[in-house]
């Protein structure tokens, strides 16, 4: 029988201190609210207890921020689609940002196991003033455990509607793609780091972006396989690939960690369950 589970996450800035309420269908659900930072800054982790989705599962998942609140949202663990006699399972994440709103949507990495037929969408919508950091991590296949990606596809859609479109469809039986060097040269792990925003930023502070996140690019081992670029004045976009999800996770962390000092002024603190 196939999951179809639903989760309605919304920010609300109350006296100064950013409140998260939700509603949700089915196993998917956010743990306490936690303020290692500060009140208006609240951390989230968002739990989906079967762990994983097979074929007919759908996980739709959308989170409002209201204006002036700051939520941030990760995952214990990575989310993982299994294999598939055909039909598809699909994730679809809906990012809504309010004025003034700001929003960090890091998860864990997504796991696409040999013969999945999976869809992973992401969705913003952005007022202005508005900004988001987030993130998207996906590995093909279990390298470490001798099982490749052999048979499958996932579909791929990540979009602020007019301003910025990255769709894919990474299919196992691609060699072009799997392994030339016009494509993924043979990596089995695709990253994606963003920084968007509800209205164009200045010159000045696109380049201070651009200059963060190369700056750590630069000093890292995937320096060879990743870069940092500027598609619409309302987007910065780092992408990267790796050989598995370890030195691709941290690469986007250290970035993310540059960026919240570069555009919101804070250092960087890491939800807490990523030290567990």
């Amino acid at each position: 029988m196939a999951w179809h589970a639903s989760l309605a996450l919304d920010y609300r800035l109350e006296a100064g201190r950013s409140v998260a309420r939700h509603r949700h269908q089915g196993p998917l659900r956010v743990l306490q609210s936690l303020y290692p930072e500060r009140e208006n800054i609240c951390h989230n982790v968002l739990v989906h207890p079967p762990g994983g989705l097979v074929g007919g599962d759908l996980l739709d998942i959308r989170v409002d921020v209201g204006e002036g609140a700051h939520g941030l949202v990760t995952t214990p663990g990575a989310a993982r689609f299994y294999r598939s006699a055909g039909e598809a399972a699909a994730q679809h994440t809906q990012l809504s940002l309010a004025p003034g709103a700001r929003f960090e949507w890091l998860p864990a990495e997504t796991l696409c196991y040999d013969q999945c037929q999976a869809e992973n969408r992401l969705g913003l919508q952005l007022a202005p003033g508005a900004e988001v950091i987030g993130w998207d991590i996906t590995a093909f296949g279990l390298p470490h455990a001798g099982k490749p990606f052999t048979q499958g596809a996932l579909r791929q859609h990540l979009e602020l509607p007019g301003v910025w479109l990255e769709r894919a469809r990474i299919a196992a039986d691609d060699a072009l793609l799997m392994d030339s060097p016009l494509g993924m040269a043979g990596q089995r792990c695709i990253a994606t780091l963003f920084f968007a925003c509800g209205d164009k930023l200045t010159r000045g502070r696109r380049e201070q972006v651009l200059d963060a996140a190369r700056a750590v690019i630069e000093g890292h081992a995937l320096r060879a396989t990743a870069g940092a670029t500027c598609p619409n004045a309302q987007v910065v976009v780092v992408r990267a690939l790796a050989p598995v999800v370890e030195p691709a996770m941290g690469l986007l962390q250290q970035i993310w960690a540059a960026w919240r000092g570069a555009c919101w002024q804070l250092p960087a603190t890491p939800p807490r369950i990523w030290a567990m």
